[in-house]
């Protein structure tokens, strides 16, 4: 059975939308499942879907991340709703909270119980998408003209998937959403991970096979091992120092905290160099894979015996026939 991969878009740095429109057509031609477009304080990601949207025909799209805060829930369905028009039904919601650094330094949003909101907007983006009238009193949200959307959605529910990672937020994804968006999971955590969220799912009252759990530990087929392996540690280092305290307790709650510390010190003294060059190399190695195809379907395959249903993969070809066989080796 051909495995479900998704490919991302950068959310940093300049864009260029024909080289995005033409790695969205080699996925789309060489069988990949998704594409995610992130969003944080670079281009904007529901713009980006649309064009590939229009330039597609299979692979699903999505966004991995997209804050809950900047945007509207009402707002949020009536984007979705219409990408998914545009689309033929292709979208998935990737929903997460971001953090007070960007929420209220970038967007000037009190960051103010996530897990609470999280759970209201889900709710009230699912009731526009059933066509039913929008009544809702919330602790957010108190929405009591019965406004509806003025047009009629593709489909009456667009795939859900939620970025979380403390127990609370774990448990209400399990609860709420149609996936589980992972992030910065050590191989070693591959099965407990995967087994908490599964008991969750079932203690919801919920089925496992209705659920998509993604694997974080992304693979990439390069010949730059090293180069693979630093941003990997540059990436790590920036979310525990840089990105609040949510991905340094993160660690800390699997066992890491004597790592997540040295790399605060680290970054404090010497910069990202510092901060990334304090992570152990086996940690890193555990964080992703880099190499062969060969190496990378066999991590693939070793994540999916630990529980994980889409996985993230990057191609270091750029010639676009290159590219396309090497994806159709991975997807099997």
């Amino acid at each position: 059975m051909a495995r479900k991969l998704s490919i991302g878009v950068n959310w940093a740095g300049n864009f260029d939308m024909d080289s995005i429109v033409e790695q969205a057509k080699v996925a789309d031609e060489a069988g990949i499942h998704t594409l995610n477009i992130a969003e944080a304080w670079g281009p904007d990601a529901l713009s980006l879907l649309a064009v590939v949207a229009r330039e597609t025909n299979n692979i699903q799209l999505g966004t991995s991340i997209i804050n809950i805060f900047s945007r509207t829930p009402g707002a949020m369905a009536q984007h979705f709703a219409t990408l998914d028009h545009i689309s033929n039904g292709r979208m998935v919601i990737g929903l997460g909270s971001s953090g007070p650094q960007v929420i209220e330094h970038f967007h000037g949003i009190k960051f103010r119980k996530p897990l609470t909101r999280m759970r209201e907007y889900v709710d009230i983006i699912n009731t526009l998408m059933r066509g039913e009238k929008l009544n809702y009193a919330g602790e957010f949200f108190q929405l009591g003209r019965g406004f509806t959307l003025r047009f009629d959605t593709l489909r009456d529910h667009i795939p859900i998937h939620i970025a979380s990672i403390t127990p609370k937020s774990l448990k209400q994804t399990a609860e709420i959403a149609d996936g589980w968006i992972p992030i910065h999971l050590p191989k070693e955590q591959w099965k407990p991970q995967t087994e908490a969220m599964t008991a969750n799912i079932e203690a919801a009252g919920r089925n496992r096979a209705d659920f998509v759990i993604r694997n974080p530990t992304g693979v990439r087929v390069t010949e730059d091992i090293e180069g693979a392996r630093q941003q990997t540690a540059g990436t790590t280092a920036f979310y525990i120092a840089r990105m609040g305290d949510f991905y340094y307790e993160h660690f800390i709650r699997m066992g890491y905290a004597d790592e997540a510390n040295a790399v605060r010190r680290g970054w404090e003294e010497g910069g990202p160099a510092g901060g990334a060059a304090a992570l152990p190399e086996d940690l890193v190695n555990q964080l992703g894979t880099a190499g062969t195809v060969e190496e990378c379907i066999e991590a693939m395959e070793e994540a999916e015996e630990a529980g994980f249903d889409w996985h993230s993969v990057s191609v270091d070809e750029r010639d676009p026939k290159k590219r396309a066989e090497i994806y159709k080796q991975l997807v099997g």
